[in-house]
C-alpha cells in the first residue's frame, strides 16, 4: 500500500474511484430512445425513487426522465459533494488516492462516512481494520444482498491497492 498522505480540502475522487462507482450503478433502466427513467430502491421496492448513476432526493420521483448528459451531470456534481463531506470527516488523517476514492464510493452508496466504523479505524491508522469494516454494509432492509457483498468487497480491493 501506498504511504497514505494527509487528506485534502477540495480533493476530488479519481478515476479508479469514478470507474467503480459507475460499474456498480450502471446508469440503470435506459429506455429506447436513449434517456433513463427513474426507478424504485432495489432494496425495498419503493422509495428512494433513483436514477442514472444512482441519484436520489427529493427531486427524483416515479415517471422522471432524463438525458444521459443529465445523468453525467448529476453524478459530477454529486461526487463533488461528496468527495468534500469525506474530507470533512477524514480532516487530516493521513490518506491515499485509492483509500480516499474507495471511501467516497462507499459514501455515496451508504451516505454513512460519518459513522461507520471503517471510518473510526481509518483515522485511527488501522488500515487493515478499514479495509475489513468494508464488509459490515451489506445489507438493506435486514436482509445481505449479493450485490452489496460485491460492491463492498469491490471498495475494499480499491482501498488496499497501492
Amino acid at each position: 500500500m501506498s504511504t497514505p498522505s494527509p487528506s485534502a480540502p477540495g480533493r476530488c475522487i479519481g478515476p479508479a474511484g469514478i470507474a467503480l462507482i459507475r460499474n456498480f450503478e450502471s446508469c440503470a433502466r435506459a429506455r429506447g430512445d436513449g434517456r433513463f427513467a427513474a426507478y424504485p430502491d432495489p432494496g425495498s421496492g419503493a422509495a428512494p425513487w433513483t436514477i442514472g448513476w444512482g441519484s436520489t432526493g427529493p427531486d427524483i420521483h416515479e415517471g422522471l426522465i432524463w438525458t444521459q448528459a443529465q445523468c453525467d451531470a448529476r453524478l459530477a456534481g454529486q461526487l463533488a459533494n461528496f468527495a468534500a463531506q469525506v474530507c470533512h470527516v477524514l480532516g487530516a488523517a493521513p490518506t491515499t488516492a485509492n483509500q480516499f476514492d474507495a471511501m467516497v464510493a462507499f459514501h455515496y452508496n451508504t451516505g454513512a462516512i460519518a459513522r461507520a466504523r471503517l471510518t473510526r479505524l481509518h483515522m485511527a491508522g488501522d488500515y487493515a481494520g478499514a479495509k475489513a469494516a468494508f464488509a459490515d454494509w451489506t445489507r438493506a432492509d435486514g436482509a445481505v444482498l449479493p450485490g452489496l457483498v460485491r460492491r463492498r468487497a469491490a471498495e475494499a480491493a480499491l482501498y488496499g491497492a497501492p
